[in-house]
């Protein structure tokens, strides 16, 4: 009976050994916050930060080369995200580019997509580089490390208002509203950054990006981190280290990158 229970679990084991980057199952702290209202908090951010930059005049029109650029990359990476989030079918997805010196780009919860002008034009990014910078910040999203941030925080308030209920200290923390509201200043953990890194680089991979991209990516990010860094690198791990471990990835994508159609 035993050898059957072991080849059961050895079968179960194969079966759901799936190809690409192993970064584990996502954050339990994730669930403590219901994910419709990070999503929903995300688009009325990005709205308002659309509406501002409007009024600046400081968003791409359609007719940009650079946004159309953008928004075909996107097209290619989008699809692959729902294997690593089904909630990524049913969201609005939305790309657009602000005027802007920052190196910077990201992703809100839902699929809101930003990139600055800095970062396409002072690191002068090819395709391959956009889609790695863009998967890793999709990647934040699919992983739901906003939700499981403000989780953690919710987690602690409520640990928190136990205490002082009990001793009559009155109320203490912030509301999952409140909390919303700083998507879009939020800092990720570098286990974060890293578990983007890996995601992001098997999203472009399976999208027909190359994925090594990422190591002369981040070359230049080392370069334009010598007088001061990039905005985007605030909590990054150090160049050095994030190309080591996207090296040691590479066995896992570029399998994935050699079967992909390539982009057209």
């Amino acid at each position: 009976m035993a050898w059957l229970l072991a080849l059961v679990a050895v079968h179960a084991g194969l079966v759901s050994a799936r190809e690409g980057v192993q970064v584990g199952e996502r954050s339990a702290f994730a669930k403590l916050v219901p994910a419709e209202e990070v999503e929903a908090s995300a688009a009325q951010q990005y709205k308002q930060m659309l509406s501002q930059a409007r009024g600046k005049q400081a968003v791409a029109t359609s007719q940009n080369a650079q946004l159309q650029r953008l928004r075909r990359i996107a097209q290619q990476l989008i699809p692959f995200a729902q294997e690593w989030n089904p909630r990524a079918k049913e969201w609005q997805w939305e790309v657009n580019l602000l005027r802007s010196d920052q190196v910077n780009a990201f992703c809100m919860p839902g699929g809101k997509i930003a990139f600055y002008t800095g970062i396409l034009d002072k690191l002068q990014l090819t395709d391959d580089e956009v889609a790695l910078v863009m998967g890793h910040e999709i990647a934040h999203a699919l992983r739901e490390h906003a939700r499981e941030r403000m989780g953690k925080t919710a987690a602690t308030g409520i640990g928190a208002n136990l205490i002082t209920q009990i001793f009559g200290l009155g109320q203490v923390g912030q509301s999952i509203t409140e909390m919303g509201a700083q998507l879009l200043t939020l800092r990720f953990s570098r286990e974060d950054e890293t578990e983007a890194d890996l995601v992001g680089m098997e999203l472009a991979a399976r999208a027909g990006f190359n994925p090594r991209a990422g190591i002369s990516l981040w070359t230049k990010m080392a370069q334009a981190n010598r007088n001061a860094p990039p905005q985007w690198l605030s909590t990054h791990p150090a160049s050095d280290t994030r190309i080591g471990d996207m090296e040691a990835a590479m066995p896992d994508v570029e399998p994935l990158y050699q079967r992909a159609k390539r982009p057209q």
